[in-house]
């Protein structure tokens, strides 16, 4: 699957373009939605990954970019919840995770992709 973090706060995926963090979930993309996650900001002084948000838990593998720079926080309940399912949790700065999804088909993809700090 394409994906390349193009500038701060911008990604291309598959030939479109988005300003905005997007999850991926077999291949089909669509706008992070972390309302669910906004009460944890102060804590975290970012709103954090949470288990609150609608994250694809398909298949083994859970791809999550962490920013430009690697800075979002994922907490630690997004990891517990994975071991249980049995996922695997690779979570690098985007455009780590964009080199690493480009191998795979878009139906293995299960990604939630910071395009921000």
């Amino acid at each position: 699957m394409k994906a390349k973090l193009v500038s701060f706060g911008e990604i291309d995926i598959e030939g479109e373009h988005y300003d905005y963090d997007v999850v991926i979930d077999q291949g089909q993309v669509r706008k992070r939605k972390k309302k669910a996650s906004k009460s944890y900001r102060e804590h975290y002084g970012h709103t954090p990954l949470s288990v609150k948000e609608d994250i694809p838990w398909n298949g083994k593998t859970l791809y999550i970019g962490t920013g430009a720079y690697g800075a979002l926080p994922v907490m630690s309940e997004v990891y517990d919840e994975a071991k249980k399912q049995g996922f695997e949790v690779i979570a690098k700065p985007t455009v780590e995770v964009c080199k690493l999804v480009k191998e795979l088909r878009p139906k293995d993809v299960n990604a939630i992709l910071h395009v921000t700090c």
